[in-house]
């Protein structure tokens, strides 16, 4: 909610959704897994910000590296919101990943499901070592996105079928070739975000696991020249519409703003007027590691330096 806040009252950033008018009523009324691209530092941002269009922020899932759920604040709070960790090691994360999507079924609320397929964020050198892949295994090559990983989705698939109503495909662009960062939230810069969402029933997924993983092939290629309209025409092939942006997420700020900054503030000037140099610099002290702590967690959304995983699936396979 703080995040979101950031995005939509800080930075003032713009979000317009692209979609069936048929499908729109139905977003936030029902169960869904939401398929998403990888290739932006605040996309998972963008993804949030959606959620909290609709109603279901609160109720949003994730399935997300374990890495993160170490994550001061952030990762902590992940944990106890049941999201999703897992290792990117099939062989590891099935059984766990299959328990905590069955919990999912009985979960009391209205809930999404967001997942990015590609496993990890588009860089140049990792698509070049997808699309070596891609070649290897006879499948059509990609220019945008990365090859899939179909098994956690087909698995997600699986145990949600009958609790999930439908997959929402979500492609996310910015406009004039934009590369937004945190930093550049932080900082207040405003992007305008372009998100085209297609609902598919889910009984129009595929049960069997091989079927599944050639319908999220198949997929990808549709993403693919979507997201190539969208770099000529600057628009994607539905009706834009721009869901009205509620107040819930500036209202927590600034309750929370309101009853903690008060009291700090009150505690510097009784620091201040102490005149102690241990109590002043321990302080600043106390300050520096709350800075360089934000620092690192921006770090962790920056692609430049994101995880390795998918440079070096190309060199185990020749290990």
């Amino acid at each position: 909610s703080e995040m979101v806040m950031l995005l939509e009252w800080w930075s003032g950033t713009d979000c317009t959704l692209y979609t069936d008018p048929g499908s729109y009523h139905k977003y936030g009324k029902e169960n869904a897994i939401v398929i998403l691209n990888h290739n932006f530092e605040i996309d998972f941002l963008c993804g949030w910000n959606f959620c909290e269009r609709f109603g279901v922020l609160g109720s949003s899932k994730v399935l997300a590296k374990k890495e993160l759920s170490y994550m001061p604040i952030i990762g902590w709070m992940w944990y106890f919101l049941e999201i999703v960790f897992c290792k990117r090691k099939w062989e590891e994360d099935r059984k766990t990943v299959v328990q905590k999507l069955l919990n999912l079924r009985d979960y009391p609320e209205n809930f999404w499901f967001l997942i990015h397929c590609e496993g990890t964020r588009f860089t140049e050198q990792k698509h070049q070592i997808s699309m070596q892949v891609a070649k290897a295994k006879g499948l059509p090559k990609l220019k945008y996105h990365l090859l899939p990983r179909t098994k956690g989705f087909a698995v997600t698939v699986q145990c949600l079928r009958n609790v999930v109503s439908a997959v929402y495909d979500s492609t996310l662009n910015f406009r004039n070739n934009e590369n937004p960062t945190l930093l550049g939230v932080l900082n207040g810069k405003k992007y305008h975000a372009d998100l085209y969402g297609r609902r598919i029933p889910l009984e129009d997924v595929p049960e069997d696991e091989q079927e599944c993983s050639t319908w999220l092939h198949k997929l990808s290629q549709e993403k693919d020249a979507f997201q190539e309209e969208y770099y000529r025409t600057g628009t994607y092939p539905a009706v834009p519409i721009v869901p009205p942006r509620r107040p819930w997420t500036l209202l927590n700020w600034l309750f929370w703003a309101l009853l903690l900054l008060y009291p700090l503030f009150k505690l510097l000037i009784n620091m201040i007027n102490s005149g102690s140099s241990l109590t002043l610099a321990s302080f600043a002290f106390v300050i520096i590691i709350a800075s360089v702590g934000v620092r690192w967690m921006i770090g962790v959304t920056e692609i430049n330096k994101g995880s390795t995983y998918g440079n070096n699936d190309n060199k185990q396979k020749q290990k």
